[in-house]
């Protein structure tokens, strides 16, 4: 625990400009981000006596051990600069909300030559206009289904597409009239591409003007005694009403406004959205944070709002937004907004109307979420708690191992050896610290030695980190008063390597930036995928590099043993412990990630090419040769004028591949045994 005074700027040193600060713990990680409309103020609120602060600040500066700043022009840009920063940094004492799911959005891919209609999750693609969140995805597949009779727009695959091109037969839903069909040339790319931006525009709102002329049609069709195809124009606007139906009607038609509720306690807080598009509820979503700063509900507002929009453009930020609490600073927040959008941005709290009424239902649906987070949690967290609790007790460890890696080696009959590193931190996978090995140090099935390997290169990573961070100069507390004032955050200096070893294995080059450093943090405890060999072998290799103070145990699969270095027999866990149930999943987690990246890669050896050692030779290039001649045989037997002829293809890089496949040609054909045949080389570019 440090002592806030030991890293205390001197009086006058912090400017009274705006800015964001930093503050860093003693291996140079930032683990807070904040910014101010004066710094000066804004700092030394952090170092007054440790008994007047929040219990949660008072654990934020004992952990820190430095405390820089950047100063910047105005308010908005230090709210930008604190959403960079907590975004590339993830500091541990910042507000970061995450999601209780990964929420479906229907999306019209408008960046393809003919656009598609589906469901998507994940983070948002360039070009592509999206519409949500939904809560199922079933929910979406039914509303494209019943707009589909309005608006044929192309929903198949890029493969089903080719496919219907190629023999020029459209899919099912081209006979049925739920697609245009436009991969066999029923439709114009400018014809399909308008139905998706009518597609568009309706789910953005614009219903009426649709409805209206169906309507129109319907009857001008019924006049001219043209029956059926009256009827087809009045299941249409039937269609799109009962696509309307099933989003409700909240607000007046050409509201466009997100409404964000927050429920909190003293320890976490879930927020919910209404995403209302037209007046009619769009999609909703919700998430759900622990309050590991102090932090009023206009900041957890504040932090929200730069969630939600801060990878926003234009529409997506809407005209108006309803918040229960405005932000501390609502003007900076609100001109941010408004420049995300292009547009000037409403940001207030619903006093009165529809839109109170709305609000008040938003809330509900927050407190239901927090009710039911903490439901689901309280048992979760008593459980990971015992498990750790019960590991430490079997172990004889002197704490909880709150940080545990579990180490697995995968091969197959020798071949491709790799080994993975997982990493589970408070019991729950911390996925972003996974790391892949390949054994470099001798080829062959040895699962101990490969095992003494990785850990040695883990650990000698690991105490070239910590060496680093001793051997940096002392980084200044601040930027003085009578300096100039920085645009941007200063690096400290990068360490240098070892003037007799050089730069060890595994190490990249490496700036005082701030972020997670890989290998940079040490476990309390050492899981590795074995008995008593591997776990021996484990050993040897931190005593190697003079590291006492991690624990080591394997987890035998056979019987499920724990095994302990020097002891000749194994710890046995009870089948119903939850501590080795933590142990199994750590186990079994380590094994995946190993043999998911040993299948990668020798799926990658078996499809390499003859081509893939000509210098030069992209994959974009390799494929036209393979499309032009139809197959690495035909090429083989191709003359260098032949292959000139391939578009991008040079005389030079046609001399290339001559001699690269001439170097690979078979000595003889292969020939069946059983029945004599000659079998044809036609590997379509593998080898």
């Amino acid at each position: 625990m440090a002592d806030p005074s030991s890293y205390r700027p001197k009086p006058g040193q912090i400017p009274d400009s705006p800015g964001v600060y930093k503050f860093r713990d003693e291996h140079r990680r930032v683990i807070y981000v904040g910014k101010a409309k004066n710094l000066r103020q804004r700092v030394a609120n952090y170092f007054q006596d440790l008994a007047h602060l929040h219990p949660r600040t008072r654990t934020m500066v004992t952990t820190a051990a430095s405390v820089e700043w950047t100063v910047v022009s105005t308010e908005v840009e230090a709210l930008q600069l604190e959403y960079s920063w907590i975004k590339e940094f993830d500091p541990r004492f910042n507000v970061k909300y995450r999601d209780d799911k990964s929420y479906p959005y229907l999306a019209v891919t408008l960046n393809e030559e003919f656009p598609r209609v589906q469901v998507m999750r994940g983070a948002k693609k360039k070009g592509v206009r999206y519409f949500g969140p939904y809560g199922h995805a079933w929910a979406i597949r039914e509303t494209v289904d019943l707009m589909l009779r309005v608006f044929p727009v192309r929903t198949c695959s890029a493969g089903v597409f080719k496919n219907a091109a190629r023999t020029g037969r459209p899919c099912l839903l081209g006979y049925i009239g739920k697609c245009s069909a436009p991969c066999v040339g029923r439709v114009t790319p400018e014809e399909h591409r308008d139905l998706a931006e009518d597609f568009c525009d309706f789910m953005a709102g614009r219903t009426g003007t649709y409805i209206r002329r169906l309507e129109k049609d319907m009857m001008q069709a019924a006049e001219e005694m043209e029956y059926e195809r009256a009827a087809r124009l009045r299941d249409d606007a039937g269609a799109l009403k009962r696509a309307m139906e099933k989003s409700a009607v909240v607000l007046a038609d050409a509201t466009d406004a997100d409404l964000i509720a927050v429920a909190e306690d003293e320890l976490e807080a879930a927020l919910q959205i209404f995403h209302v598009r037209g007046g009619r509820v769009r999609g909703q979503r919700g998430w759900v944070t622990d309050k590991v700063e102090a932090v009023d509900t206009s900041g957890l507002v504040e932090h929200a709002l730069q969630q939600l929009y801060g990878e926003e453009r234009g529409d997506a930020v809407p005209k108006e937004v309803l918040v229960p609490a405005l932000p501390e600073d609502t003007e900076a927040v609100s001109q941010w907004l408004a420049e995300r959008r292009g547009s000037q941005v409403s940001l207030r709290i619903p006093q009165r109307g529809d839109k109170k009424d709305l609000m008040v239902t938003v809330q509900r649906n927050a407190q239901q979420a927090l009710g039911l987070h903490k439901t689901k949690r309280a048992s979760d967290l008593t459980t990971r708690s015992r498990a750790l609790e019960e590991i430490a007790e079997a172990l004889g460890l002197d704490t909880a191992p709150l940080r545990i890696e579990c180490y697995d080696i995968s091969h197959l009959q020798g071949d491709d050896v790799v080994a993975s590193m997982v990493v589970f931190e408070d019991g729950l996978a911390r996925k972003s610290e996974y790391r892949r090995f390949q054994i470099k140090g001798f080829e062959g099935q040895d699962d101990v030695r490969s095992m003494h390997e990785v850990i040695g290169r883990r650990f000698k990573r690991y105490l070239q980190e910590k060496e680093r961070t001793g051997e940096w100069e002392e980084q200044p507390t601040g930027t003085p008063a009578d300096g100039p004032a920085p645009t941007g955050p200063v690096p400290g200096p990068v360490p240098a390597a070892d003037p007799v070893t050089g730069p060890a294995e595994d190490t990249e080059p490496r700036e005082d930036d701030g972020r997670p450093k890989r290998f940079a943090y040490p476990p309390q405890l050492v899981v590795v995928d074995g008995g008593q060999p591997q776990v021996a072998a484990a050993k040897r290799a931190l005593d190697e590099l003079g590291i006492d103070d991690i624990a080591v145990c394997g987890l035998a699969k056979r019987l499920e043993e724990v095994w302990l270095p020097d002891d000749d027999d194994p710890v046995v866990l009870p089948r119903s412990s939850e501590g080795l149930y933590l142990l199994q999943r750590v186990r079994d987690e380590a094994h995946r990630f190993a043999i998911t990246y040993q299948r990668a890669k020798r799926a990658k050896r078996i499809r390499t090419s003859p081509l893939d050692d000509v210098s030069g030779l992209g994959e974009t290039r390799k494929q036209a040769l393979i499309k032009h001649f139809g197959s690495v045989k035909k090429l083989r037997q191709a003359t260098i004028d032949e292959i000139c002829e391939v578009p991008g293809i040079g005389r030079r890089t046609a001399e290339s591949v001559a001699a690269a496949l001439a170097s690979t040609a078979p000595a003889a054909p292969a020939v069946n045994t059983a029945t004599g045949e000659i079998i044809e080389e036609d590997d379509g570019g593998s080898s």
